[in-house]
């Protein structure tokens, strides 16, 4: 199951847990966590966190969600950030989301939404925590199916690194032309050329030339999305679960990606698997020709996209937190 990333009110989602940037004591404080216990009903809230207090920073326990939409409320104890104890830190807040985890499989849930721990009022550095919230998701999502959002409230406590921010910018001031024709096109496929499409449009329909029939056109047709799909994978030497894992996709839209005869997907699907599979840009232009998509520069979207395959920067979810500071598509399901 994916990792998404959306701005909404954590107390509003209808997962099977949420989780609360807790205190050890599991008293009900202010921030996130006070609006998880109004929401909850702070009096059989408290309650129930008073049966399990007090836990360990970087532990979590579990309560009931009471009046909230989730079913339950795990509570996890980050760290109060000191510069002077980065990696004791880093351990502590790897370890608070790890325990939640754990917490939500072993209660059966199959959906859970975090906010952004510890970054709040216990100081932790925004575009760390934020750092540190993915990798430790991704590394449980690797042998876990899961849905996993992650919440941010609003733009302000959604920061990332100024490094990583420049180069970015950089790329789109030097390659993106709003409003100007597309300056990158197709490429001949092996039997026929397409017209380039508008980004998020519909596959252009191959030009024949006049005199060639319906029936001569359907026999020359490029294999199906989903035969080059499982040719690419085979050649990079990778499973299906690595493939769509890294792709950030869920499993039942890749099966139907693999399996179902002539399904094509939408084009952040496409680059999300060209991403998974390590393409490179020329292959990446070529998998997206299959379903009649091209990239274009008069896309802030295919622009910040193609700043990372240039770079071979394949993390998904790095990608995705660019692409969410910009307001764009997210890449996956």
């Amino acid at each position: 199951m994916p990792l998404r990333i959306i701005r909404q009110d954590i107390t509003k989602m209808e997962v099977d847990a949420i989780v609360n940037a807790a205190n050890t004591a599991l008293q009900m404080g202010g921030g996130v966590c006070g609006a998880i216990f109004r929401a909850a009903g702070a009096d059989r809230l408290q309650a129930a966190c008073d049966r399990l207090a007090p836990i360990p920073t970087g532990g979590a326990a579990i309560t009931p969600g009471f009046s909230l939409p989730a079913k339950y409320v795990i509570h996890a104890a980050g760290p109060v950030y000191s510069r002077w104890k980065k990696q004791q830190c880093r351990a502590l807040l790897r370890s608070a989301y790890l325990e939640s985890l754990k917490l939500a499989r072993a209660n059966g849930c199959e959906s859970v939404a975090f906010p952004l721990i510890s970054s709040g009022i216990y100081g932790y550095p925004k575009d760390e925590a934020l750092e540190v919230a993915r990798l430790s998701i991704t590394e449980f999502l690797a042998d876990s199916d899961m849905e996993v959002f992650l919440v941010v409230f609003d733009r302000a406590s959604f920061v990332l690194s100024s490094a990583l921010l420049g180069g970015v910018e950089s790329y789109i001031s030097e390659h993106y032309a709003a409003g100007q024709s597309p300056e990158r096109s197709f490429l001949p496929v092996e039997k026929h050329a397409f017209r380039a499409a508008a980004p998020g449009a519909a596959a252009a329909m191959p030009m024949m030339a006049p005199r060639q029939g319906i029936e001569e056109m359907l026999q020359n047709l490029d294999a199906p999305f989903s035969d080059t799909l499982l040719k690419l994978i085979d050649a990079k030497g990778k499973t299906d679960a690595e493939v769509y894992k890294g792709a950030n996709l869920d499993r039942k839209l890749f099966s139907k990606i693999r399996t179902v005869k002539g399904y094509t997907p939408k084009k952040p699907t496409i680059l999300a698997l060209a991403v998974s599979l390590e393409l490179t840009l020329s292959e990446t232009d070529s998998l997206l020709e299959r379903a009649g998509y091209a990239l274009s520069h008069a896309s802030k979207f295919d622009v910040i996209v193609e700043y990372f395959i240039v770079r071979q920067r394949y993390d998904i979810f790095e990608i995705n937190e660019v692409l969410f500071q910009y307001d764009q598509p997210l890449l996956g399901s």
